[in-house]
């Protein structure tokens, strides 16, 4: 089966297990979902993607349920290692409404899951998987918000984690994190990249079992964010977003949103004209999708050497973009860079508006922003905004952006004459 948005539903293999199975997205061979450790497809090394034979529709989904496996129907267990996570909030933010100039904004702020970032999602389903395979040791390699949410949900089910970082270059809250949910933290010499391939020979040797979003079943958890958007603006609006806005790294929400939408495509819950445009942000200094995307590329080129402020999306070589590039082009969306100033000045803009988010959070709404200066987005848009990472995930960052404590006496006329200058 093509990325495609297709209303055509998938016709289960003979290895289907309870109407599911993996699909390779190159060769379509298929898989049993559970017989083996599996991340890739055996024929052609291809990227995998979890098919289901039935497609629920919104009214299928469990109205008594809240976050993540309310949409059980959608995902591969029927529950999983759970930590409360999913049904974050999807706020308002009225001033950079109003600035932008557009029909609607809002702001799906995923740093408000149980570990402060959207990865809970993926990992509430991944360790769920890996203890249904029976695997010993659980490995990601992360800029700091993967190892968190492994550490947190490999610590929940009682698993071996293991966390590969690249030296120097995680933010210390989410060091903090992995460190005090029991993790083991090995720092490498070397970038993000270099950790993941590191990982990668790990998990093909049998040493661990990698949740990377490279690993098919940490997507189905992250396209509950889509389902949640869509059935929020359905609610508020009575319409679906026209637009989701959303940081890039691995580019695993880019391909777990399009999953997300193309299911309800088939499911007959959706149709083609309605899916919303995916638009991928990135900085300026890691950029490799947006460069395929502005060259008209199939393939992303990896990028050896990548700097930017925003640490989470600092990656060099998206494992997902085979997934995401097809998701952008079929909804008829884009990618954008933006520079590190363009990320700060957007932070700013958000606690402005008492929503607090690490900096590649803000890269959604700096990225909007430019594309609204040029026309690109139109004023009588829908707009839905994906941050991915709380506050204090970095807080040297938000230190940085803010402002400055002031000396005063320890007495009230200093204050007052403090607060005249």
């Amino acid at each position: 089966m093509s990325l495609s948005l297709s209303s055509e539903r998938p016709t289960p293999p003979a290895v289907a297990v309870d109407g599911a199975w993996l699909e390779c997205i190159d060769c379509a061979d298929s898989y049993a979902p559970f017989e083996a450790v599996r991340y890739t497809c055996d024929a052609c090394d291809g990227l995998l993607e979890v098919r289901y034979a039935d497609l629920p529709t919104f009214d299928d989904f469990d109205s008594d349920a809240t976050g993540v496996w309310r949409y059980a129907d959608a995902l591969p267990l029927e529950s999983g290692v759970s930590i409360q996570e999913g049904a974050t909030p999807l706020y308002e933010v009225p001033r950079l409404e109003d600035e932008l100039g557009l029909e609607a904004l809002r702001i799906k702020h995923e740093g408000m899951n149980p570990t402060g970032s959207f990865k809970d999602r993926g990992m509430t389903v991944g360790v769920a998987v890996a203890r249904e395979l029976g695997v010993s040791r659980l490995a990601c390699a992360s800029t700091g918000n993967t190892s968190a949410a492994l550490a947190a949900y490999g610590s929940r089910a009682g698993m071996e984690t293991l966390v590969l970082l690249p030296a120097g270059k995680v933010a210390a809250g989410k060091v903090a994190q992995a460190s005090l949910h029991g993790a083991r933290i090995l720092e490498v010499d070397g970038n993000f990249d270099a950790c993941l391939d590191v990982v990668q020979e790990l998990a093909a040797r049998g040493e661990a079992y990698l949740l990377n979003s490279l690993n098919p079943f940490r997507l189905e958890g992250q396209k509950t964010i889509g389902l949640e958007i869509l059935e929020a603006f359905r609610e508020d609006y009575d319409a679906w977003p026209d637009r989701i806005v959303l940081p890039v790294g691995n580019a695993g929400n880019t391909a777990a949103l399009y999953k997300a939408f193309r299911e309800l495509v088939q499911a007959g819950d959706l149709d083609r004209e309605d899916v919303p445009t995916l638009t991928g942000v990135q900085a300026e200094g890691a950029a490799p999708m947006v460069e395929a995307i502005e060259n008209g590329a199939d393939e992303v080129r990896r990028w050896a050497d990548v700097e930017t402020r925003a640490t989470a999306i600092r990656i060099g070589n998206p494992v997902n973009a085979p997934k995401a590039l097809p998701g952008i082009r079929e909804t008829g969306g884009t990618a954008v860079a933006v520079s590190d100033a363009e990320i700060t000045a957007a932070q700013r803009d958000l606690a402005g508006e008492g929503i607090g988010v690490e900096p590649a959070s803000a890269a959604s709404i700096a990225g909007l922003r430019k594309l609204r200066e040029v026309g690109a987005v139109d004023a009588d848009e829908r707009v839905a905004c994906l941050t991915t990472g709380h506050l204090l995930k970095d807080p040297d960052a938000a230190a940085a952006a803010g402002a400055e404590p002031e000396p005063v006496p320890a007495d009230t006329d200093g204050v007052l004459e403090a607060l005249t200058e």
